[in-house]
């Protein structure tokens, strides 16, 4: 995982962590993807970054959104990496793939 180039080192961060909270549990989605808390640490750890939350509802075709979710989707799909875990549960990558409606190509 990137590190932000920020001294994020050197901040106390809330319930004690040394990192953003994106980088840690409390800052992830459990259904994948970031939550608001993780999105929001993003954006303090990184000044200027246009960071958004993921595209999960209904979407006109051709919209700015439905574009932004076939180029996460084509990029995402292509990451390399199991869907799976050993244990039989979803990766993250698989979570975040579903949590944004990517279709799977048969």
């Amino acid at each position: 995982m990137k590190i932000c180039k920020c001294e994020h080192k050197e901040k106390e961060y809330k319930k004690g962590g040394k990192t953003p909270a994106w980088t840690r549990k409390e800052g992830k989605d459990p259904k994948g993807g970031l939550n608001r808390k993780g999105v929001a640490s993003y954006r303090r750890a990184n000044p200027g970054s246009k960071l958004k939350m993921a595209v999960t509802g209904k979407v006109k075709r051709g919209s700015k959104a439905a574009k932004r979710r076939k180029s996460f989707c084509a990029r995402m799909s292509g990451v390399k990496g199991p869907m799976k875990k050993p244990s039989g549960k979803p990766t993250r990558k698989a979570l975040a793939l579903r949590k944004w409606k990517c279709r799977k190509k048969s």
